[in-house]
């Protein structure tokens, strides 16, 4: 995995080939379409979204204040023609930006009020991403989740939509939210039905909670990835066990500023989980809410980490070996990144 100062050449990065692993469904959305939405609805949106502040301020700095902002945009989503609208324009701003597949983790039970209960939520969000990849252009596979506040009950519930949609675009199962909520031992039997039904396994972990936590989601649940992970780069023996497993950890380097996680784009550990031989992978969490979409993560790779066209051609390998895309696409798009570094 090559780190390096930049070379002459410095490549565009909307053209080089890359998977987008680390999405939310309401974090995706164009803020002009929230906008349209909230006055459809009569909904006043937090000035600070409206206004797109993404420097909070030292007081600012906590999960509640994200989550505030993240609750009021999902208001607005409110029939089926909203999801797949959402959806499609997803699918449609990472097909501009160079992603050849994109992968969206959504709680369906954030928008079952609107839908007519979890399961036709699931049946809505499944048949919008079917729709938006043809559109679109793009490969789209949803990862359905819960929060880590959740019940075993609710969890397994979850699971077992999963695994009826596993071959109808439905590719992982996730938890998300505050991982302080809950712990991995409460989602052992959910994550067994995801991967028993061949499907992905993908819990937040590392955000705020320590490395052990990292470590408990691959040991107890069998996570494939971890939804940042950030914490585990401060561990040696963590960071061995995710490379012995190749756990990819799926990185959003502007997500960790606003909620004081990091104080510096500088301190986004990619370079220490690739030098242990970790896989990475770039994501774009809520562009919604911290203002940068998946380009602008790369971008920060190049000008602050100082990552040359190779070491960027690498991540966008390890973020297409690390998806759950069909063996053609992985292939097709594997190709594209060699064409690009070429």
């Amino acid at each position: 995995m090559a780190l390096g100062c930049h070379t002459t050449v410095v490549r565009e990065l909307r053209t080089l080939p890359k998977a987008h692993l680390h999405l939310h469904l309401t974090g995706s959305a164009r803020l002009a379409t929230v906008r349209e939405l909230a006055d459809k609805y009569g909904i006043t949106l937090p000035s600070a979204l409206v206004n797109e502040e993404v420097d909070w301020g030292e007081d600012g700095r906590d999960w509640s204040h994200f989550q505030r902002r993240y609750d009021a945009a999902r208001k607005t989503i409110q029939s089926a023609q909203d999801v797949r609208r959402i959806i499609r324009e997803a699918a449609e701003d990472d097909a501009a930006e160079g992603s050849g597949w994109l992968e969206l983790q959504v709680d369906p039970s954030s928008y079952a009020g609107h839908l007519g209960g979890v399961e036709q939520a699931v049946e809505v969000i499944v048949d919008a991403g079917q729709d938006a990849a043809r559109t679109a252009d793009i490969g789209v596979g949803v990862l359905l989740a819960v929060s880590w506040g959740a019940s075993p009950e609710q969890a397994e519930q979850v699971a077992l939509l999963a695994a009826r949609y596993a071959h109808c675009g439905v590719v992982g199962f996730g938890i998300s939210n505050d991982e302080r909520l809950g712990e991995p031992e409460a989602f052992v039997s959910a994550a067994r039905i995801a991967r028993d039904a061949g499907l992905l396994v993908a819990p937040h972990a590392g955000f705020y909670t320590d490395h052990l936590h990292v470590r408990r989601c691959v040991e107890l649940l069998g996570a494939r990835r971890i939804g940042h992970g950030i914490t585990a780069a401060g561990s040696r023996s963590t960071l061995e066990i995710l490379a012995t497993s190749q756990v990819t950890m799926e990185i959003c380097p502007t997500s960790y500023l606003p909620l004081g996680v990091l104080s510096s784009l500088a301190q986004v550990p990619v370079t220490v989980f690739q030098q242990a031989g970790v896989p990475v992978a770039l994501g774009a969490d809520d562009p919604l809410i911290f203002g940068t979409r998946l380009i602008g993560q790369y971008e920060i790779l190049r000008d602050v980490h100082d990552l040359n066209d190779q070491a960027l051609a690498d991540l966008a390998s390890q973020s297409v070996r690390a998806s759950t895309a069909p063996a053609e696409v992985t292939k097709g798009l594997l190709a594209g990144i060699e064409a690009w570094i070429s």
